[in-house]
């Protein structure tokens, strides 16, 4: 069953360390697991490439076949945690970006152990999406709305997006006065994809003037702070030190909503629901 489990993960993660990291071992491992799957079966189900590794047609078909397997193998593991929750302190993990794990939820976490002591708490930062079904996490924060009928969301503040500067930058200047088109812009790069945030810079004809582009949303908010141009930013990142001044878009700004994710099997079990209000709290803490 660990080697079904591993080429399962090689499927959903793209790769054997993928499925090696969710599974808590090491390559080496996941690796001797899925040959000795192979031997088993007389079949080839990795393309063993130098630049990687990729389930091959066969490895495929027998990935999809297992996949039912693997979610009831991971309900009666969220089952477990439950049963075993009910009974002494719980870990309860969180998967969400680095910016929010170190910006938002650990400066928070006094709250949370005031409210419910005795709770242990596992911040996992991770930009990629994980599974929640193969219980890669207990809870996750994502900006986007996931499918799947076992997840239930519930929506998280919306974040209107701005342009921000620094009185550094500003140097006494009237920010309704700025010329964006002529002024140094710092944005996210298309990491995530083609982001709302960059269409609409695209629409006001600012592309040309992104002077910064980057996957890091500390980067962004530190730049910006030191000076280095107008960075464009959700609220939800901004501190009152930071001093930092909005400047007029003439358009409106992109709109993102946070939603805080949980699996059924486990979104009742008291810790991981001490967690989710915690949570709710923190970031309707932040609003404006």
């Amino acid at each position: 069953m660990d080697a079904v489990a591993t080429l399962i993960g090689v499927g959903r993660g793209g790769s054997l360390s993928a499925a090696a990291k969710q599974q808590g071992i090491a390559v080496s491992t996941a690796s001797r697991r899925i040959a000795g799957l192979e031997a088993a079966l007389h079949l080839t189900l990795l393309d063993r490439r130098a630049d990687g590794v990729r389930l091959t047609a066969d490895g495929a078909r027998i990935a999809a076949l297992a996949e039912p397997l693997g979610d009831q193998l991971a309900a009666i593991e969220r089952a477990a945690a439950a049963l075993r929750a009910g009974g002494g302190p719980a870990v309860v993990r969180v998967s969400a970006t680095e910016s929010v794990i170190g910006d938002v939820l650990a400066p928070a976490l006094p709250a949370l152990w005031a409210a419910s002591p005795g709770i242990g708490v596992q911040l996992q930062s991770q930009a990629e999406v994980v599974s929640l079904a193969g219980r890669d996490a207990d809870l996750a924060i994502r900006m986007s709305r996931p499918q799947g009928a076992s997840l239930l969301a519930r929506r998280l503040p919306e974040q209107r997006l701005g342009l921000y500067a620094s009185r550094i930058w500003l140097a006494g200047r009237d920010p309704a006065s700025i010329d964006l088109a002529a002024s140094p812009l710092l944005a996210y790069d298309d990491s995530f994809g083609r982001l709302p945030e960059l269409a609409w810079l695209d629409r006001l004809g600012l592309t040309h003037a992104i002077a910064l582009r980057t996957g890091s949303t500390r980067a962004l908010v530190t730049a910006t702070v030191a000076g280095a141009g107008i960075g464009l930013l959700a609220p939800l990142f901004i501190r009152p030190e930071h001093e930092l001044v909005e400047i007029p878009s003439g358009g409106d700004a992109p709109v993102r909503t946070p939603c805080l994710v949980s699996h059924r099997d486990v979104r009742r079990v008291p810790a991981v629901a001490a967690v989710h209000r915690w949570i709710v709290a923190t970031f309707a803490a932040t609003r404006g």
